[in-house]
C-alpha cells in the first residue's frame, strides 16, 4: 500500500529533517507532500534540497500564508491525479508522532478514515500544555461533537489517514471553513456520508522546535464556528443516525 503524507509548513526548517528522516524510517511504502506557504525560514529550499535527494519527496510552493483549508485542498486535489492508496494528513513538528501512522495504516483496513485521538482510551495530550489550553481543547471537542452530534471522540485532531475512494468522493467545494474549524468540518462531511470513522490513540507532544501556530483566538473562533458547519450539511444530515466509528 502506497501512503502519501501530506504536511503543510510555515516556518518549519528546524522541524523539517527530523521528520523526513522519521517518516522514512517507518516499516511502510511512504511518499511525501510538502506545502510550504513561502515561509521566511527558507522551509521551502530545505524542501527543494530534500526532495532533489530522494524523489519520494515532492513539494508545492504557495506564494504565501494561505491558510490550512487551501494547503490540504490543494493538495488532496493534486495528489488524486497520482498514484497513492491512502493520504495522511500529519504536521511537521513532531506533535504528531510518526510512529503511529503504522498503526493507523492497519486500522484503515476496515475503516474509511482513521484519526489520532488524543481523548479515547490511551490517548493524552502534553503534559507541558497550560491548563487554559488543555481545558480549551477538551471543550472545544466536546462542544463540536454536542452541537454536531457528531460520537467521534477527537474531531479537531490534525492527524488522520484517509482511502483514496473516500477523499475522491467528498464533495471539496462545500467546505467553507478556513483554520482548525476546516479539521471539523471535513471530519463531520464524511460522517454525514457515513463513511467509517476509526480512531487510534495518540500522544499529542507540544512542539520541539519553532513556534506554536495555536492560540486562543483561534480555538475560540473556531468554537463559534460549529454552528454554521451543521447549518451548511443540513441537507445531508440525517438526525438520529447512528455513527459508524470504531475505537481501539
Amino acid at each position: 500500500m502506497i501512503i502519501t503524507v501530506v504536511t503543510p509548513t510555515y516556518n518549519e526548517a528546524q522541524n523539517l529533517p527530523k521528520f523526513v528522516s522519521a517518516l522514512f524510517a517507518l516499516p511502510l511504502e511512504i511518499r511525501l507532500l510538502i506545502v510550504d506557504d513561502n515561509s521566511p525560514d527558507g522551509t521551502g529550499k530545505i524542501a527543494d534540497q530534500l526532495a532533489s535527494k530522494d524523489e519520494r519527496i515532492h513539494v508545492l510552493h504557495r506564494p504565501g500564508k494561505l491558510g490550512l483549508r487551501s494547503a490540504y485542498l490543494n493538495a488532496f486535489q493534486y495528489l488524486l491525479h497520482e498514484e497513492t492508496d491512502a493520504i495522511a494528513q500529519m504536521d511537521a513538528d513532531f506533535s504528531h508522532d510518526p510512529r503511529v501512522l503504522p498503526e493507523m495504516v492497519k486500522r484503515l483496513g476496515s475503516c474509511d478514515v482513521v484519526h489520532g485521538s488524543r481523548y479515547v482510551d490511551g490517548g493524552s495530550v502534553d503534559e507541558r500544555w497550560p491548563l487554559w489550553r488543555r481545558a480549551l481543547s477538551a471543550f472545544g471537542n466536546f462542544y463540536a461533537r454536542s452541537i454536531l452530534g457528531f460520537p467521534v471522540q477527537d474531531v479537531t485532531t490534525g492527524y488522520r489517514l484517509w482511502r483514496r475512494e473516500t477523499l475522491q468522493s467528498l464533495p471539496f467545494e462545500r467546505i467553507r471553513s478556513n483554520g482548525y474549524v476546516f479539521l471539523v468540518e471535513m471530519a463531520y462531511l464524511a460522517y454525514c456520508l457515513e463513511y467509517k470513522v476509526g480512531e487510534v490513540p495518540i500522544y499529542f507532544a507540544d512542539r520541539q522546535w519553532g513556534k506554536s501556530k495555536m492560540s486562543f483566538r483561534i480555538q475560540a473562533e473556531a468554537i463559534l464556528r460549529i454552528w454554521q458547519v451543521r447549518w451548511n450539511y443540513r441537507d445531508i444530515r440525517q438526525d438520529g443516525q447512528k455513527a459508524r466509528v470504531n475505537v481501539i
